[in-house]
């Protein structure tokens, strides 16, 4: 049976060059081709793909969204993030947002295939540079203290749910809005692997996060 593969990509020069390329891999079969996610849903709808690459930076509907609504639709479809970018705050929302694997566009094509391959005997791929990010932010510290790689204003929410605040309370310290503060809730819950703010306060405390 073929591998069905959609591909997200804005540069067409790019998104042409990686259809005809992996068209020519036997067992490989791209079912289509699209410059952002705007219609991400009705895609998957539509092909039902085995594996999605998906390029971050995108107009209209980006690839952190795409990636989304796509695993939301459909979470066995594999995706593998395909992009320039290297900065941890898009790189975390990738794996958090359930990315398969994250792979740099100066990679060689060979190793794009190697990726492909991977996600699909469930392996998760990660350029070298990206896995060292990767391993960094969940370094021990010399006190023992565990990196999630939370940033300022996370922690910051996080040390006012230890002392009891609500999201509202939050808000007012903070001068943000509740809907901000929902929004580093979510985050938060991701990067801590936990799903409440109960679990959230016992794991900020057992690993002295904050």
């Amino acid at each position: 049976m073929l591998t069905s593969i959609v591909i997200f990509e804005d540069n067409l020069r790019l998104r042409q060059s990686l259809k005809i390329l992996l068209e020519g891999v036997e067992g490989y079969k791209v079912n289509g081709d699209y410059e952002n996610c705007e219609h991400a849903a009705a895609i998957i709808d539509k092909h039902h793909p085995d594996v999605v690459i998906m390029d971050i930076d995108m107009p209209g509907v980006d690839g952190i969204e795409g990636l989304r609504i796509i695993k939301e639709k459909s979470p066995q479809t594999f995706i593998i993030m395909h992009t320039v970018l290297e900065d941890e705050e898009r790189l975390f929302k990738c794996l958090c947002s359930g990315a398969n694997g994250y792979i740099l566009k100066n990679t060689s094509f060979i190793n794009l295939l190697d990726a492909i391959d991977n996600v699909l005997h469930g392996g998760a791929p990660l350029s070298p540079p990206i896995a060292k990010k990767v391993l960094q932010s969940f370094q021990v510290t010399s006190a023992g203290r565990l990196q999630y790689n939370l940033s300022e204003r996370e922690a910051e929410v996080v040390r006012y749910l230890v002392k009891g605040y609500s999201y509202k309370m939050i808000a007012a310290t903070c001068y943000i809005s509740l809907d901000t503060v929902r929004g580093h809730i979510r985050n938060i819950y991701a990067k801590l692997h936990v799903n409440c703010g109960r679990e959230a306060v016992a794991k900020a405390l057992r690993d002295k996060i904050v």
